[in-house]
């Protein structure tokens, strides 16, 4: 698919580490639809990723900037501005960690400075970026920001964890910001709840196997791999979704709609 929807826009792509990330399958997709774009990774995850591939396939500038910090949001913000020569138009937040998680804390026992970590890196860097974005007025009219979440922060997902919380808070961010800054000029904020996706954090996350072969199988069109959802994220960057904001939009095959499936019930489709 190569429509040229985005010709002419230019943004900022957070979180690209590798192939599997949906991060990067968006940089390759808002490239191949003719955006321009700058990618931007914590200075540990440039220095042992692969983003450097990335930016020359997609002839994208590389700056480095940590989501938690506002300093840097504000440095990057402005470093984007110079290089555009002006606006852009749109934002990828792809940015989520639990050190929980990845230390194995179970939810009724959370380590509670690690809990910050979580809602910090997660959720409350999405607030710190959208603030940065808005004071700097650095987006055109109509403007697209989107975050990614995840169905955990609607209903609970054994195994999630503390990332169900930041996911909660994601999307509360998303909504109250969204009034705000569509008021403003115009500009789009919105989240979206992604199928299980086998990319490098998600595959950290205790019993990702399962969760992925469950949903596939209750999923009414299968999961949505991060290709998928890179498309789809085009869709939200383009103008053909310039008056859809404030949502939480589900991806995910249909999972979020099923309570069953015909194998469940022995049903023959």
């Amino acid at each position: 698919m190569e429509n040229g929807i985005l010709k002419g826009k230019k943004g900022i792509i957070f979180g690209a580490l590798n192939e599997l990330s949906i991060a990067w399958k968006t940089a390759l997709a808002v490239h191949r639809e003719g955006a321009q774009i700058v990618l931007t990774n914590t200075p540990v995850a440039l220095r042992f990723g692969s983003v450097g591939e990335l930016a020359k396939l997609c002839d994208a500038a590389l700056i480095p900037a940590d989501a938690t910090s506002v300093a840097d949001l504000e440095a990057l913000v402005d470093a984007a501005l110079e290089h555009f020569g002006g606006k852009f138009d749109f934002v990828l937040h792809s940015v989520g960690m639990s050190p929980n998680i990845r230390k194995r804390i179970p939810y009724e026992d959370l380590n509670y400075d690690y809990f910050d970590k979580t809602l910090d890196i997660s959720a409350i860097s999405f607030h710190k970026l959208l603030s940065v974005l808005y004071k700097k007025d650095a987006l055109n009219q109509g403007g697209s920001v989107v975050a990614l979440t995840y169905l955990a922060g609607d209903r609970c997902v054994s195994g999630y964890s503390d990332m169900s919380d930041a996911k909660a808070l994601l999307q509360s961010i998303c909504r109250t910001f969204g009034d705000i800054y569509g008021r403003h000029n115009g500009v789009r904020v919105n989240t979206i709840s992604q199928s299980p996706t086998l990319t490098s954090a998600g595959q950290g996350i205790e019993g990702m196997e399962s969760m992925y072969e469950y949903a596939s199988r209750m999923s009414p069109l299968g999961n949505a791999d991060a290709q998928d959802c890179a498309d789809y994220i085009v869709t939200l960057f383009s103008d053909y979704t310039r008056k859809v904001t404030m949502q939480n939009l589900y991806h995910d095959g249909g999972f979020s709609s099923m309570a069953c499936c015909p194998e469940d019930l022995k049903l023959k489709v």
